[in-house]
């Protein structure tokens, strides 16, 4: 899957897919996509990649406790 680093707005590509989406994981390893020869792996922030358009990865792919005020209020509710 090919994203973004913001800053330096170049493109990476990512192999581990499941490390992306996991909101547990909060470096993901991906590959420059620069030059002529194919560069090293190096682990890179969440927050600092984003998809092509220039929007951020979803919060549920980032933040493990995204949902954690929904359960609050549904512990009031009850």
């Amino acid at each position: 899957m090919l994203l973004k680093l913001r800053e330096k707005q170049l493109l990476l590509e990512i192999s581990d897919i499941h490390a992306l989406v996991n909101p547990y994981e909060v470096n993901v390893e991906g590959r420059l996509q620069w030059g002529e020869e194919q560069q090293d792996p190096e682990l890179y922030p969440k927050e600092d990649i984003c998809f092509p358009s220039g929007e951020s990865l979803p919060l549920c792919w980032r933040d493990s406790h995204y949902r954690d005020e929904e359960l609050v209020q549904h512990q009031k509710a009850i």
